[in-house]
């Protein structure tokens, strides 16, 4: 079956759906053991989430980048990432979207989620057709992320480690069945407006 082009596929129930982030060990430890991030959190920057396992893989190494040593599995209310999705302006204009500069600009302006499409990922990290979503996160966004959808934080480093050496050995199948379920994720039409969720205006 076809995969299109911009989907959300995420692991996610009827109530939450998860996201992956990557953290110095300090960070990740501390917000594994709570369940949520603790009170220092640094909230004064963009955060990236992304509900897709083997894009954060892609991005952090395995869990081997230096600064991105934990990677955390998190559980967000999907009222929580529906609305952020529903705010979320593209990081860079797309014309699809707004239909020049000037109206981009004013609605990066207005909001405090980004929201960019990057190539998936396959079990060796190579670019795939389709994409995966990224949002980012500043401000009230922050906010929301740390204090109001976060229903559960856990630290998936050592799952990471086993699907990366199943994939050094060459075994693509036990890899892939330790993979999390990502099931298409369907915003509904109230926030999809009939369209693919890059044509999501603010």
């Amino acid at each position: 079956m076809t995969v299109p082009t911009r989907q959300i596929r995420a692991l996610h129930d009827d109530e939450t759906i998860t996201v992956y982030q990557a953290y110095r060990p300090e960070i990740g430890e501390a917000a594994a053991s709570l369940g949520r991030f603790p009170d220092w959190y640094r909230r004064d920057r963009m955060t990236w989430i992304k509900p897709s396992f083997l894009w954060m893989m892609y991005r952090c190494g395995w869990a081997t980048k230096e600064g991105q040593e934990r990677v955390l599995a998190v559980r967000l209310r999907r009222a929580g990432f529906d609305s952020a999705v529903r705010q979320a302006v593209p990081s860079h204009h797309d014309r699809d979207v707004y239909a020049d500069q000037a109206s981009w600009q004013r609605a990066l302006k207005r909001s405090p989620v980004r929201v960019q499409w990057d190539p998936e990922r396959d079990l060796h990290l190579r670019p795939l057709e389709h994409r995966a979503i990224q949002i980012g996160l500043s401000g009230s966004a922050v906010d929301g992320y740390v204090d109001e959808w976060t229903v559960g934080i856990t630290d998936v480093t050592a799952l990471a480690h086993e699907i990366h050496a199943l994939v050094t050995a060459h075994d693509l199948d036990a890899a892939r069945r330790l993979l999390p379920d990502e099931q298409p994720y369907d915003l509904g039409p109230a926030l999809c407006r009939g369209a693919t969720p890059v044509d999501l205006k603010s």
